[in-house]
């Protein structure tokens, strides 16, 4: 057993990035739980993350825009307060709509391929179809939903200091400003094609690193149980939701008086469960799925990080193919060996060398020529394949770290927020069985 003096949340760190959604008004402290600003020095852990300041976002006031026309959407004012020096004003604003926002994550992910971006609510959803996206009650829902969204990306330290999500807060001109990201991306590598992505996908599809990292298996590991442990607690509290709001007490018109009041007190308890399934519930199931799909965008971070490996190893067996070939060729040119114990393989092509006339020893040098080429090469890709291994492996450690303290924020702010709709609920509950007891005790039953 427990001291009473011991806290079981010991382990857990409370002061972590961004926990609830900050006034941009308010005044703050540079040492507030809403955001980290960290400096390290040189001998500090080169794989730990490092945040240069903070920014606090929010997302209020949903507008809809061209009301009367077929145009029609929704824009909100998204505003932010931050110290950091690539912002030109510490309380930048401007209205954006939910296209920008997509614009804004999808080239996140193009930009910064290591770094966990989180995902977006879902567009399509049954209201897109019904109409009702500019009902109240959904704008509300979208707000929040990407309230949440930018929160995360603040708490990145890679993200909060993008040029991108600079002009998303800043820019008067942002149509202009997205015009000119597509055409000049600012990344220094060249883009891939579209087959190159499609080749690469079906090569690597069905195969599995031959040498995994022992932290990356961790990782997956524990991303696996959190995944898990919210889909059940999702699917729980699901069913409690369901429990707790089905049925509709009869009023108790044609009742006695003792009766028609205890029946009265039992509709106004089921109210307060209804509405805890509102304010408590609801808000609770949104957010479980929305730190679902946010785990999802760093499990999709780890398995690039597999396959940048797993390039590194495919091209090192081409490279030990391609230098194994050289050194037989050279060595049949040399009088020192045949095909004899090369194996089936190459004593086949010697045999079918013979046979279209390419056995001499002028096409062998011809070939050792372009075999020493294609080594050269690949020896040079083998050494970039192994250095981007290594850096995109450094880097999803940081973004491990960066993940673990957006979770346990938003797991405090979510679990303190059923907390205290449980809180609420239960006082009002005992509230509402105080005045039910003494009706109860005046009922009398005939035998």
């Amino acid at each position: 057993m427990l001291g009473d003096d011991e806290d079981v949340f010991d382990s857990v760190t409370w002061e972590s990035p961004n926990t609830q959604a900050y006034d941009v008004d308010e005044p703050i402290a540079s040492n507030g739980p809403g955001f980290r600003q960290t400096t390290f020095d040189s001998h500090e852990d080169p794989l730990h993350p490092k945040w240069e300041g903070y920014l606090i976002t929010s997302v209020r006031d949903p507008v809809k825009e061209l009301a009367e026309t077929k145009d029609a959407y929704v824009s909100y004012l998204v505003s932010a307060k931050t110290n950091l020096p690539i912002f030109s004003t510490p309380t930048p604003s401007s209205r954006r709509r939910f296209q920008d926002f997509v614009f804004l994550r999808d080239h996140l992910v193009r930009d910064f391929p290591a770094c966990v971006v989180p995902a977006l609510p879902d567009k399509h959803r049954l209201e897109y179809v019904t109409g009702d996206r500019f009902s109240p009650e959904f704008m509300e829902r979208r707000r929040l939903e990407l309230h949440r969204f930018l929160q995360r990306l603040a708490r990145h330290p890679t993200l909060q200091r993008s040029t991108l999500v600079r002009a998303f807060f800043e820019s008067t001109e942002w149509h202009v400003h997205m015009h000119q990201h597509v055409a000049h991306p600012p990344t220094n590598e060249q883009s891939q094609s579209i087959m190159d992505n499609i080749s690469d996908a079906l090569l690597n599809a069905f195969s599995r690193v031959r040498k995994p990292d022992e932290r990356f298996l961790a990782m997956r590991e524990n991303v696996d149980k959190f995944e898990e442990s919210l889909v059940v607690s999702e699917r729980l509290f699901g069913r409690v939701r369901g429990r707790t709001s089905d049925g509709n007490p009869e009023s108790g018109e044609d009742l006695t008086a003792d009766y028609h009041d205890l029946a009265v007190a039992v509709q106004e308890f089921s109210a307060l469960l209804r509405h805890m399934n509102q304010t408590t519930t609801d808000p609770l199931l949104t957010h479980l799925h929305s730190l679902l799909t946010y785990s999802h965008a760093n499990r999709a971070v780890l398995k690039l990080r597999d396959q940048k490996q797993l390039d590194f190893e495919e091209l090192s067996d081409y490279l030990s193919g391609v230098t194994a070939e050289r050194d037989r060729l050279a060595a049949v040119i040399s009088g020192h060996a045949g095909s004899t114990g090369l194996g089936i393989g190459a004593y086949l092509k010697d045999r079918v060398d013979a046979i279209r006339g390419a056995d001499d020893d002028r096409s062998r040098v011809e070939k050792m020529k372009k075999l020493d080429s294609k080594i050269k090469e690949l020896q040079d890709a083998v050494t970039t394949a192994h250095e981007t291994s290594d850096a995109f492996s450094d880097e999803t450690l940081r973004e491990q770290a960066v993940f673990q303290y957006s979770k346990e924020s938003e797991m405090k702010e979510m679990l303190g927020n059923l907390a205290d709709g449980q809180i609420e609920f239960y006082k009002a509950a005992m509230e509402e069985w105080d005045r039910i007891i003494p009706v109860i005790q005046r009922i009398r039953v005939d035998v």
